[in-house]
């Protein structure tokens, strides 16, 4: 009786380790980092002022432009944005969404800051966000971005800052 406990314990501790060994043995997803740049204008815009305080606006608008991957990969991106702003500095949300010639996009949530000079000027813009989507090779994305952005006063007639940016988005893809 005691040879048939200690053999059952032995299977039991056998079937035990090797379970754990064969769970460890899962391939994990490997984060990836896609790094590139992107240059936007303003194609809409709609500003609302705030009677609270001198130069407060809130607004909302799209952005468009091209994005430039390190591997040369061309890429068309639309930010749809609102804004809070007094005298060119305050806070944004919006939502990315970058298109490649094959179909496949990927789109992002963000939320950020915007600076400005003392003239009201907006300069820089930093932003973060989630990956919420992604079609195509970018099916099943999850992950972040970061987003730093110099603005370039606008030129007569153009509806807001152009926007030179860098952007990196850390990703996973899910197995094949």
């Amino acid at each position: 009786m005691a040879f048939r406990r200690c053999c059952l314990a032995l299977a039991m501790g056998s079937i035990f380790v090797v379970g754990i060994l064969m769970i460890g043995s899962v391939p994990q997803a490997t984060a990836e980092m896609l790094n590139f740049k992107a240059f936007n204008h303003v194609t809409k815009a709609e500003m609302f002022p705030v009677a609270d305080v001198e130069g407060h606006v809130v607004g909302v608008s799209v952005r468009e432009g091209v994005a430039v991957l390190e591997n040369g990969e061309l890429g068309w991106h639309k930010i749809t944005q609102s804004s809070n702003f007094i005298k060119g500095a305050g806070t944004i949300d919006s939502y990315f969404v970058c298109a490649f010639l094959d179909g496949s996009t990927f789109i992002v949530r963000t939320k950020g800051t915007v600076e400005a000079t003392p003239q009201g000027a907006s300069t820089v813009a930093k932003a973060t966000g989630d990956i919420i989507g992604g079609t195509g090779r970018f099916q099943g994305i999850k992950g972040t971005m970061t987003i730093s952005a110099k603005m370039l006063p606008p030129e007569k007639g153009e509806l807001g800052p152009k926007a030179l940016s860098e952007h990196s988005l850390v990703y996973t893809l899910p197995g094949k």
